[in-house]
């Protein structure tokens, strides 16, 4: 055959994926024996082999030809599937979807190459209306890739075997990168047009306008003359100027008005065009956790909840393999098999539910099981014998700070590791990719109840909605999916505490924080009258931030700072209002770690040195997002009588750097928002920092890890391991000597 015409292959490729979706959803409903039609079974193989001949691709025409016979045969109640069956026919599924992802230009040689195996394909779907027909097809030397993993012990050719795919295409050679392909629906396109229709008519009504205005300014040097010489024919002419920018000013506004409205539309618009159902990423994770039950002998089925939801095109490519991650760790160390489940009272088959929604702005995706838990007794037990803590720090460590040693590499729970998982094997990578997109990871867990994960992104990377404030007199900004109220409060609500003002709201006690006092701006007495107050953090790490102003819900384009400025503290990005006003957008974690710091300094008075004199006192900075392990560092350096201050993660150890002189800096690696390794590369490529020590205190020991630190600039490398004897204190005295050395 020769190649077919590119724009017909591209058109079936689309078609493949959908009707192969399709298929292997149906089959997955007839297998978990559900109530479900076979119509639309029927429908999507009829419609790969009409496709299939279109493109002149036969041997996906034969196979879709059988397949259609099956379910045929299945309506009419002339066949039954068992599970080797269904197997056959995913597997089917997997080659066809294979076959339309190679390259034109390649298909002939390629159908030359696997003629064989196509037709015993071919033969073994038709072989399902008559059993004791055609065996089982050879092994296909080069399969082609599938969208699921097939278990190793079935017969059919390994359909998830990878081939070479094709490379991608060169950028061109002036350097400037190849357009993407991005998929726009026919009613979201209509309106674009029908927009920018509207739009090229407003921007032509302006034309008669500037006309217009040139008109008045004749009128205007008119009226000019006659005030020197004719006061009537003045007045009259005055008239005449008063009335002509009366209707100009009407015009204007008319068209100001129509061309915001329009821009807000056409914005919108375009901005849904990057939007994509979540259905869209998720569809083959059903035939996934399928095929690994069955390869562990589980019995699972995955539940998808929000397929609606809209989610940023960028951040749906990039939750594929995060969501793999988690899934697979759901199946091998979450669910218990089918024997476990029933001896403690549970269904046979266990469940796990895959659920995206939007949460205050955020993207919400969840990965929950109803499986065993995670056994804190055993992780702690299992931390220890790795020598990551000492027994006495693991017995203090929070079930919160427990969770963040399954993003450890190679940390299990259990004796033995296997090739599907292992808690922390893979865990890495949804960690740095949630990190990587400004959003967090949360882990909960009940033991014998399930394990929940929920990863809390960023709903577009386009446009921020906010709250504008005022404070000091000047324009700020705070994004709407980071604050939880804002309100304003009479003072007298208000009580003192220890010299903290608290209010009491939702049953809790939460502190107020001037954003004066965070932004180091020209402090205020406290109002008598009304406070304006933002709530923002969330569970134990509540404040309420006390505003001049509130000045309502916004969108802002949100644009990064400066590099040249570094990270300023506090502040996230800038933005210019639609009346040309720039606005300052805070950055909330920081001004919670900031809050946070503000309350360390009342509660615990700190020795400050001043820049004048020589300290006598070394200065120690603390960068760890683990309160155990900060207190006890802390601890262990004040206790030789070092002066130490502390940072919750490396952006607010960075923002430390820059307001105060450290002899020394201890980090740990992996935190939010910035790691321990961009930070020491941030301190040691600074000029005002580069000789200042780093010691880098971490979990991870492996080879590989201590390389990567070092490479960085560390001065030393210890893991937490070593808090029972004198390591860290050793490596502190090495660097900077006593800590009241001169």
């Amino acid at each position: 055959m020769s190649a077919p015409d590119a724009f017909l292959l591209e058109l079936f490729r689309e078609e493949m994926a959908a009707h192969t979706a399709a298929l292997t959803e149906g089959l997955l409903t007839l297998e978990r024996g559900a109530d479900a039609t076979t119509e639309p079974l029927m429908r999507a193989a009829h419609s790969i082999k009409g496709a299939a001949r279109v493109v002149d691709l036969l041997p996906a025409e034969r196979i879709a030809h059988h397949m259609e016979d099956v379910f045929v045969a299945l309506e009419e109640r002339r066949l039954t599937l068992d599970a080797a069956a269904i197997d056959t026919l995913l597997q089917a599924v997997d080659w066809l979807l294979g076959l339309s992802l190679v390259d034109g230009g390649e298909l002939p040689d390629w159908l030359d190459h696997h003629a064989d195996a196509a037709e015993a394909w071919a033969g073994r779907i038709a072989a399902l209306l008559d059993p004791p027909g055609i065996p089982a097809p050879p092994p296909d030397p080069d399969p082609p890739q599938a969208a699921a993993n097939v278990p190793p012990e079935t017969e059919a050719p390994p359909a998830a075997a990878p081939i070479e795919p094709t490379p991608p295409a060169q950028p061109p050679s002036d350097g400037t990168a190849p357009d993407r392909a991005v998929k726009v629906t026919a009613d979201t396109l209509s309106q674009l047009l029908g927009y920018a229709a509207e739009a090229l008519l407003e921007a032509q009504r302006l034309e008669p306008l500037v006309r217009a205005g040139q008109n008045l300014k004749k009128l205007s040097q008119r009226l000019a003359g006659a005030l020197d010489s004719d006061p009537a024919s003045a007045k009259h002419l005055l008239r005449e100027l008063d009335n002509a920018l009366d209707r100009q000013d009407a015009a204007l506004r008319e068209i100001s008005s129509r061309g915001i409205h329009l821009a807000e539309q056409l914005h919108r618009t375009v901005l849904s065009s990057r939007m994509r159902p979540f259905a869209d990423g998720v569809q083959g994770f059903p035939r996934l956790v399928r095929d690994l039950a069955r390869q562990l002998g589980k019995q699972a089925r995955l539940d998808l909840a929000g397929l609606a939801t809209r989610v940023d095109r960028d951040v749906l490519d990039k939750l594929d393999a995060p969501l793999n991650h988690l899934l697979r760790n759901a199946l091998d160390h979450g669910l218990e098999s089918p024997e476990e489940r029933e001896a403690q009272g549970k269904p046979a088959e266990g469940r796990i539910v895959l659920e995206a929604r939007h949460r205050a702005g955020r993207l919400v995706v969840s990965v929950r099981d109803d499986g065993r838990g995670v056994d804190l007794g055993q992780l702690r037990a299992r931390i220890v014998e790795r020598g990551l803590v000492t027994q006495d720090m693991a017995a203090r460590l929070s079930p919160a700070e427990l969770y963040d040693f399954l993003f450890l590499p190679g940390l299990s729970t259990r004796d033995s590791v296997t090739e599907i998982s292992g808690r922390g094997v893979g865990l890495d990578v949804v960690q740095t990719m949630v990190h990587g997109f400004g959003g967090s990871l949360k882990v909960g867990s009940e033991p014998g109840q399930g394990t929940r994960f929920e990863l809390v992104l960023p709903a577009t990377r386009s446009v921020s909605r906010v709250l504008r404030v005022d404070i000091a007199g000047e324009a700020f900004a705070l994004p709407l999916a980071r604050i939880d109220q804002a309100l304003r409060l009479s003072s007298q609500q208000l009580y003192c505490l220890g010299g903290y003002y608290f209010f009491p709201g939702a049953g809790e006690n939460i502190a107020l924080v001037s954003a004066r006092a965070l932004l180091a701006l020209d402090e205020a007495p406290l109002p008598e009258g009304e406070l304006s107050l933002v709530l923002i953090g969330d569970g134990e790490q509540r404040y309420a931030l006390e505003v001049d102003a509130l000045r309502g819900e916004c969108e802002l384009v949100a644009r990064p700072l400066d590099p040249r400025l570094g990270k300023v503290p506090n502040l996230g990005a800038a933005a210019v209002d639609e009346q040309g006003v720039p606005v300052l957008i805070l950055d909330v974690d920081d001004l919670l770690r900031s809050a946070e710091r503000l309350a360390g300094q009342a509660q615990r008075p700190r020795r400050h040195g001043t820049r004048t004199q020589p300290r006598r006192t070394r200065r120690v900075l603390v960068v760890d997002d683990s309160l155990t392990v900060r207190e006890l560092e802390r601890k262990l350096l004040e206790n030789r009588g070092y002066e130490v201050e502390v940072a919750v993660d490396g952006m607010e150890g960075w923002n430390a750097l820059g307001l105060a002189d450290y002899d020394l800096v201890v980090s740990d690696v992996d935190m939010p928002r910035m790691n321990g390794i961009d930070l020491v590369r941030k301190i040691k490529s600074h000029p005002r920092f580069a000789a200042l020590p780093v010691v880098i205190v971490s979990y991870k020991d492996r080879p590989e890890d201590r390389l990567r630190g070092m490479e960085a600039g560390a001065d030393y490398y210890l893991t937490k391991g070593s808090f029972h004897d004198s390591g860290l204190i050793d490596a502190v005295h090495d660097l900077i000597g006593a800590a009241d050395a001169p």
